[in-house]
């Protein structure tokens, strides 16, 4: 079940109307058998309406870790990209000419190629600019083994192969983390079949015991729908409100352009 084509405000209205439905209509329910039924008592639908509630607030708690440990995950990978690009463009200086400029100039555009990555707004253009990577990854990839063939014990060649190695794998587990990796549809069903529930026993249990609609059941739909935009935000790669920050690549893209001088 993915979200990424539903604007985070759109899933908030709609999350807030069904759990508005839900609420009116346990609500209705309990009035009901309030009006009709002498025997049905708070006290029994209050325990049952309080272990859905319990269970709800596991899943929250569970689906909220797992998407803020990807979130922390996300930017430790930033970071340590750009520590692999930083020593990959370093150790290219030890290609020989004209391959070390071309490798040099390949290894700035990769960094430019990244940032593109993150700061891409629509999903659907994320393929064709990963392609961009991949792309200048194979190009310098072949640099380097066409430079380590001409001598295949050069302790040189093999740390700047290991560098690209690395680059290559961060790459890679970015992809993996910080695009593909998605909250199981499975649990999103669940989550919010526990919604629908937990506020239609909450809604029941009021009808039940007589009372009025009042400002405290707003207050609960508008603090659910809250937490679960917030969970959808941060499982989203492209995310419009909650951004991971590309502050190290950025770093790295002025020091490249300074001419190794650190800004």
């Amino acid at each position: 079940m993915s979200m990424d084509s539903t604007p985070v405000l759109l899933l908030f209205a709609a999350t807030s109307i069904v759990v508005a439905m839900a609420i009116e209509l346990g609500y209705r329910m309990g009035c009901t058998a309030h009006r009709t039924s002498e025997d049905e008592k708070e006290s029994p639908v209050s325990a049952i309406s309080s272990t859905i509630l319990g269970l709800l607030a596991f899943i929250l708690a569970f689906t909220f870790a797992i998407v803020s440990d990807r979130y922390d995950a996300r930017k430790g990978l930033v970071r340590d990209e750009a520590n692999a690009i930083r020593t990959a463009y370093s150790r290219s200086e030890f290609i020989p000419e004209p391959d070390r400029s071309e490798a040099t100039a390949l290894l700035r555009a990769y960094v430019d190629a990244r940032l593109a990555v993150a700061r891409a707004v629509a999903f659907d253009k994320l393929p064709a600019l990963l392609k961009e990577s991949d792309r200048i990854q194979r190009q310098l990839w072949d640099m380097a083994v066409v430079n380590a063939r001409k001598d295949m014990n050069s302790d040189v060649a093999a740390l700047y192969v290991e560098a690209l190695n690395e680059v290559t794998n961060l790459h890679w587990l970015r992809v993996a983390i910080g695009v593909q990796a998605r909250i199981p549809t499975v649990i999103w069903l669940v989550l919010y079949a526990l919604v629908v529930l937990g506020m239609m026993g909450v809604g029941y249990q009021t009808g039940i015991a007589g009372s009025r609609r009042t400002w405290a059941m707003l207050i609960l739909t508008l603090s659910f729908s809250l937490v679960i935009a917030l969970i959808t935000e941060l499982d989203r790669p492209q995310s419009g409100l909650i951004k991971v920050t590309q502050q190290p690549l950025e770093d790295l893209q002025v020091w490249m352009a300074a001419g190794h001088e650190i800004p």
